[in-house]
């Protein structure tokens, strides 16, 4: 089998740190050079794309995309890990939302919102991880940040003794806690609340139909057909515009030279990075217009 290139969408299994599925892809395919888009909690299930060989050149671009997920949180009690793990801080006797209240919370979280990062997150602060700082019992103040929520709708409305479940889907910008957006839609009615359970269905454009298990990719690679399977680096950046040149231009673009806007097409209309492609349909790479040349720079060639 030639080197493996592209993204591996890999379902992450509970229990498992993002780290612990690179690490055992990488003992699976024999390859060092692998990232990962985007850190999933260890008890969070779903899709974690996986960036083979060259692949990992495009990291950047696909972070940026939207995330969905699948979320269950409930409504009567508050931690403080805000899941289930963690150790109580708060509790009520009687939870009394109605469905219509829960979903009208819901509809407000639509838009940009502020959030502060849970404690028990990755974020440094003063080159200590959060959950670091946790762990030896010191809470810390921590910046707010903007988020954007594009879409999220209810999916379930279930009150029991326990508290009351709400579940929904939610699809958000890179950097959304979504431990915090439901601790946040519980103030919102009123109560303390934590998330149950947490599903990711998109990252990076790869939906939760397009992963493989673990064990889906033992067997694909020992029967040597893994690669069929791996999104091919351009169609993962497929946000970005496509453009063309010539077979003469193609050759100057794979040794990194600039080129001349006329020689592109259709048009390159402003300085966002762009895909390039030759006449044939082979992939060049990453281009990007440069703002006061008005030349088409290279910014990651895929000779």
């Amino acid at each position: 089998m030639s080197t493996l290139e592209g993204i591996l969408a890999v379902n992450k299994p509970a229990g498992w740190t993002s780290h612990d599925v690179v690490a055992k892809v990488r003992r699976i395919v024999k390859m060092k050079r692998i990232g990962h888009a985007g850190t999933l909690d260890p008890q969070v299930t779903g899709v974690l794309p996986l960036c083979l060989g060259r692949a990992t050149r495009v990291l950047e671009y696909l972070q940026e995309l939207p995330k969905e997920y699948k979320a269950v949180m409930r409504l009567g009690y508050a931690t403080d890990t805000e899941d289930v793990t963690g150790n109580v801080l708060e509790s009520v006797d009687e939870v009394h939302v109605t469905r219509e209240e829960a979903e009208e919370a819901l509809r407000s979280f639509v838009g940009e919102i502020s959030q502060v990062p849970p404690m028990y997150s990755a974020v440094k602060v003063d080159g200590k991880r959060l959950y670091e700082l946790a762990r030896e019992g010191k809470v810390v103040e921590r910046k707010s940040r903007n988020v954007f929520i594009h879409e999220i709708e209810m999916t379930g409305f279930e009150a029991g003794d326990a508290g009351t479940d709400i579940s929904f889907r939610v699809l958000c910008s890179k950097g959304t806690y979504i431990r915090t957006l439901c601790v946040d839609i519980g103030k919102a009615l009123g109560l303390p609340s934590v998330m149950v359970q947490l599903e990711r269905t998109r990252s990076a454009g790869v939906t939760a139909e397009q992963c493989l298990s673990i064990e889906d990719i033992e067997r694909l690679m020992s029967e040597g057909t893994l690669d069929a399977y791996l999104i091919p680096v351009d169609e993962a950046i497929s946000h970005l515009p496509a453009h063309r040149v010539g077979e003469e231009k193609a050759e100057a673009a794979l040794r990194g030279q600039r080129l001349s806007a006329r020689v592109v097409t259709p048009p390159v209309q402003d300085e966002r990075p762009v895909r390039l492609y030759d006449g044939s349909g082979k992939f060049l790479g990453i281009f990007q217009k440069q703002e006061e040349s008005g030349a088409i720079a290279p910014v990651k060639v895929f000779s």
